[in-house]
């Protein structure tokens, strides 16, 4: 795979087999969005896709002085998010992995490595990853804690809605909120809280 037409959001910070952190600049937070689908592509040929759960734009010692004083001027603001190299964390949750071609949705046999290049996944990838076998990774995000779930699960389905229907694929989606409605069907809270901001969509 060329890597050279994929759109660079960050490199990665630390990870797990679970969730991993990349970092960019704050000039460089267009392409990343809150519940897109991203991959990383290790070194032996293994690719691992994740989906943005949270994006954290830190501070440092200029912020800390900049926000004391009574008013900012206009380019003091300008320079330090665009010249400066103010943190911006982007939180990725692991969803699957593709090895030998094959696209699988648990968690990585390993993790990526500091430094690594993570990858904004265009709608063609998305579209395909999202296709194989039965919505399999959307337990990795039913699973998390403390995060909003239903947000995450808005933000990417609405962008693989739009990649699947650009393909003519317009069952993908009422699949994904059918089965949405299936794993949830033991939690009434957990399910409206979804539905609910589904509905957002139509």
């Amino acid at each position: 795979m060329n890597d050279e037409n994929k759109i660079l959001i960050g490199k990665l910070l630390r990870a797990d087999n679970r969730a991993f952190v990349a970092g960019c600049r704050t000039r460089e937070l267009i392409a990343p969005a809150l519940g897109a689908l991203c991959k990383v592509r290790l070194e032996d040929g293994l690719e691992i896709y994740g989906l943005i759960s949270n994006i954290v734009i830190n501070d440092d010692s200029l912020v800390r002085q900049l926000v004391s004083g009574i008013s900012i001027p206009t380019e003091y603001t300008e320079d330090n998010r665009h010249n400066r190299n103010l943190p911006v964390e982007i939180n990725v949750l692991c969803v699957g992995f593709q090895q030998g071609g094959q696209i699988y949705h648990r968690l990585p046999p390993r993790p990526p490595l500091s430094l690594d290049a993570l990858y904004l996944c265009d709608d063609e990838e998305l579209a395909r990853f999202t296709s194989t076998g039965r919505y399999g990774y959307f337990r990795h995000i039913l699973r998390l804690e403390d995060q909003p779930v239903e947000e995450i699960l808005t933000a990417h389905l609405a962008r693989a809605r739009q990649a699947h229907a650009s393909r003519g694929d317009l069952d993908w989606y009422t699949g994904a909120c059918k089965e949405l409605i299936v794993l949830l069907r033991d939690d009434y809270v957990g399910l409206m809280n979804v539905l609910n901001a589904l509905a957002a969509l139509e």
